[in-house]
């Protein structure tokens, strides 16, 4: 039997590290971990209770609600994946959200909800066998991850490659929109005063522009054995 590693896969939003990671998991039999769904769940819960909006900011509400948040994946065997529950409910459609995606950098931003997150996320890769991606996974999460990979690409491609996927599940959106939080994501991850957005020395960098996401798939998969089988 071959060993179990812990694969930390960080980067920019829209690089594809859950399109290609999701896949990497099923190849590999691990347990795929969507970080950015646990602060997009967050986020939806707070914007519920009208904490954080394009208009204000409650970061003490945001604080003192926080232990009223239960957050679990359920496997769903048709999607091959972990869906996001939110005290209960299936809130994986509705985190993905624009109004969400607006807003989750803001609230992830908040030391006290990464705190909380970060302790999860390590409890959940405990036993290795588990590609996580997210912001922060081979800095801070999983410092000694047998494998850190930081994904990145152009600020258009990405807001394009978002824009897209927008667009074909029906939501009403404009590109500049689309670009516009893209760059503000950006900004905001990588600025934070708490564990930002930022490539560990060690990882192996990836820039998706321009390439395939089989290309990326390929490289990735190489790179999870080598580590796997050394």
């Amino acid at each position: 039997m071959s060993k179990k590693i812990t694969i930390a896969i960080d980067g920019f939003s829209s690089t594809g590290k859950s399109t290609v990671a999701k896949r990497l998991a099923k190849e590999l039999n691990y347990v795929y971990v969507d970080t950015g769904a646990m602060y997009r769940a967050v986020t939806l819960y707070m914007m519920r209770k009208v904490f954080v909006s394009d208009g204000s900011f409650d970061e003490e509400a945001i604080i003192r609600h926080l232990p009223f948040i239960n957050l679990k994946f359920h496997f769903n065997e048709d999607l091959g994946f972990g869906e996001m529950y939110l005290n209960a409910e299936n809130v994986e459609k509705e985190i993905r959200y624009m109004e969400v995606s607006n807003q989750v950098s803001k609230v992830a931003a908040v030391p006290q909800v990464r705190k909380m997150l970060v302790e999860q996320q390590k409890e959940m890769g405990k036993d290795k066998g588990v590609i996580m991606d997210g912001r922060d996974i081979g800095t801070v999460v999983f410092p000694d991850a047998e494998l850190k990979i930081f994904m990145t690409a152009s600020t258009e491609e990405r807001a394009t490659r978002r824009f897209d996927e927008l667009k074909s599940r029906g939501d009403e959106v404009e590109y500049e929109e689309v670009l516009k939080n893209v760059k503000d994501r950006d900004f905001v991850d990588s600025t934070r005063e708490d564990s930002p957005l930022r490539k560990a020395e060690d990882a192996v960098e990836i820039d998706t522009s321009g390439i395939s996401v089989e290309e990326v798939y390929q490289k990735m998969l190489h790179l999870a054995k080598d580590r796997i089988d050394s």
